[in-house]
């Protein structure tokens, strides 16, 4: 599988409009025949104005194919282009490869969700990160579930994203000061945080038609 994560800016104050929009006349059009819509998600904390939405397809030549179908579809040029395009300033594309591919929360409603990515040293800092982390995660997740954690193959190179989902954010809270208190986790951050460049964190609230919520 190949995970497509697009980011959209959009002019402050229509964020709702660019859902709207996605929510009825993108998902009526698309529905899951153009790629599965795995998320939807509004920024709260952190980049603010964007949009966040998560496409799967089989491989990279599905999604080539199945893009040009939509291009020629006369109500996604007709319809929806033209209702979304006023509201864009800037779209971002991730094509990642899943570490662990995507597992809704144990409480599918309600939830909030923290998109992190992290960019690690160049030439083998991926790999020796993921590493890590993917031993330690049981220990992890004794405080909290994730719901991913992909590597990125192309936008964004020598780039790690994992997204987390909590009840709330005293729950997040919670959580992170839970695992900072155990050996193994603080065992992984000594290591694993010598082989990263950035770190950057997104708090972002589902949307209506997400199928994560």
């Amino acid at each position: 599988m190949i995970y497509e994560l697009r980011t959209y800016t959009v002019r402050p104050g229509t964020v709702g409009e660019m859902v709207k929009a996605a929510s009825t006349i993108s998902r009526d059009i698309r529905g899951d025949n153009f790629g599965k819509l795995e998320g939807y998600w509004i920024t709260e904390i952190g980049p603010l104005n964007q949009v966040m939405h998560m496409w799967s397809y089989a491989d990279l030549n599905e999604r080539t194919r199945l893009r040009a179908e939509l291009s020629k579809n006369p109500r996604w040029t007709g319809e929806y282009i033209p209702a979304i395009r006023p509201l864009l300033v800037r779209q971002e594309v991730r094509l990642l490869n899943a570490i662990i591919p995507p597992v809704a929360p144990a409480t599918n409603k309600g939830n909030i969700y923290e998109f992190r990515n992290y960019r690690a040293k160049p030439l083998g800092g991926v790999k020796q990160w993921l590493d890590l982390i993917t031993g330690v995660m049981p220990e992890r997740e004794k405080y909290s579930k994730i719901v991913g954690l992909w590597h990125t193959d192309s936008g964004q190179p020598n780039e790690v994203c994992h997204i987390w989902a909590y009840p709330d954010l005293n729950a997040r809270a919670a959580a992170r000061g839970g695992a900072m208190k155990d050996p193994a986790w603080l065992e992984f951050l000594g290591k694993g945080t010598q082989l990263l460049e950035e770190m950057h964190s997104t708090i972002m609230l589902p949307a209506p038609h997400s199928p994560l919520q």
